[in-house]
């Protein structure tokens, strides 16, 4: 960890709605004059989606069933470990773009959607990192990438609207069908107990939105809850830590409670700005502490 050079992780699994965070933490990253060096997780993936498909492949022939994107045989783990570690140590490291769709690709001559860009320098004089993905706070008996992280983010729907979630974002957005994308969440669930699960016990602040509709069958599923048809509960794994303001929270976020006594429940529509309740003041705080240890 460290106080010059911070690290901000958001984890979550895929289709868990990391982007939300990620798009609440851009918001208050240009109000508050913040230069971040953003990181994607599925850049650390340690193959591209021709490579990924042999490999699949060829763990199948030798009958490993549990092979995928979440665990440490499909990613560079020590490398996400070697980003944090650097970027704390001397606010530099290196990072590429996996090149999702052929929208993103379009940006870089000669690439094509599935392959990433070649290895960069971070930016020079960035604030802090961000990290968004998979492995933010992934521990092994190798790798410890949570402990060069100081503010772990964990983004966790109930495991049925995840599905959903990943189903309609795989099938409508990028074109696989039902069946494939029901065999990836089936053949992924190892890793997901081993190393995407644990990680939400290391992490400092949980979101766990919970939908009140029926979600029983999330394989027929035709729609995706909305936030209003949801709860999102926020837990804090130390809440002296941050200073959490509970009775100011349930003051500025009508029709919340809390549930334990470092959790808060809070309607969904309201997740946007309960992010931004509780992550700004924690944000003003890191980068003050920054400047003042750089003379800024």
């Amino acid at each position: 960890m460290s106080r010059k050079h911070p690290v901000i992780a958001v984890t979550g699994s895929s289709g868990a709605g990391t982007s939300t965070v990620k798009d609440a933490f851009a918001h208050m990253f240009r109000r508050e004059n913040i230069a971040a060096a953003v990181v994607e997780g599925d850049s650390f993936h340690r193959f591209d989606r021709a490579r990924m498909k042999q490999a699949l492949a060829e763990a199948e022939k030798e009958g490993c069933r549990h092979f995928s994107h979440f665990g440490p045989e499909a990613n560079s783990f020590e490398k996400l470990e070697e980003l944090f570690k650097t970027y704390g140590e001397t606010g530099r490291g290196r990072r590429r773009h996996y090149l999702h769709s052929d929208g993103e690709a379009a940006r870089f001559p000669g690439l094509v959607a599935g392959q990433f860009t070649p290895w960069e320098d971070l930016p020079e004089g960035t604030d802090l990192l961000f990290y968004e993905g998979l492995h933010g706070a992934v521990v092994t008996e190798e790798v410890n990438v949570a402990q060069y992280a100081d503010l772990r983010i964990g983004v966790v729907p109930v495991i049925n609207l995840e599905w959903i979630q990943k189903i309609h974002r795989d099938t409508n957005e990028r074109g696989y069908s039902e069946e494939a994308v029901m065999d990836t969440i089936l053949r992924r669930m190892h890793d997901y107990v081993h190393y995407i699960v644990p990680q939400f016990k290391l992490t400092d602040i949980n979101f766990q939105r919970v939908p009140v509709v029926d979600t029983s069958d999330p394989i027929i599923a035709r729609d995706i809850p909305t936030l209003d048809e949801s709860l999102v509960v926020i837990r804090f794994r130390k809440p002296d830590r941050f200073g959490i303001d509970y009775p100011f929270l349930l003051q500025m976020l009508h029709g919340s409670w809390m549930s334990r006594r470092n959790t808060i429940v809070v309607p969904g529509g309201k997740m946007g700005l309960a992010m931004e309740l509780i992550l700004t003041p924690i944000l003003r705080r890191i980068i003050a502490d920054r400047r003042s240890l750089m003379g800024g």
